[in-house]
């Protein structure tokens, strides 16, 4: 399939806005508190395998993904921002409750499209992680 739509997109690097850092660390924290306020109501976040519509859907799933037994510590290496996608480019340290597992450092990946009605928010978040071993 071949297409003739082309967008053209100005990307700045530069230091990772707050609200990404609240999110991660809503997540490293355990807290899942307000740093998903970035995030649309009706937001939609494609993680790895996961397909989850509604900010509270991502809130809850992430929470209940972080509770099967690994604390998370994420790692801001590289953002690129432009008015509608936020890219980010880190790394996520897992350390397992099961002390027989080692920890791991899998490289992330994460598009963020802005909400265009607020942009403020987010209303795409496409993402991934890993493979956490091989």
């Amino acid at each position: 399939m071949t297409t003739n739509d082309t967008t053209k997109v100005t990307f700045t690097k530069t230091a990772p806005p707050q609200w990404l850092l609240d999110m991660w660390k809503e997540i490293d924290d355990k807290t899942f508190g307000k740093g998903f306020d970035c995030f649309a109501e009706d937001a939609i976040c494609n993680l790895g395998v996961a397909d989850w519509h509604g900010r509270e859907t991502i809130r809850n799933n992430l929470r209940a993904f972080i509770d099967k037994g690994f604390t998370a510590l994420h790692d801001v290496v590289e953002y690129w921002d432009s008015p509608a996608l936020k890219v980010f480019r880190g790394t996520v340290t897992m350390t397992f409750d099961d002390p027989k597992l080692p920890q791991v450092k899998p490289t992330m990946t994460h598009f963020f499209y802005m909400d265009g009605a607020n942009p403020a928010k987010v209303k795409h978040w496409y993402g991934s992680v890993g493979p956490t071993g091989f």
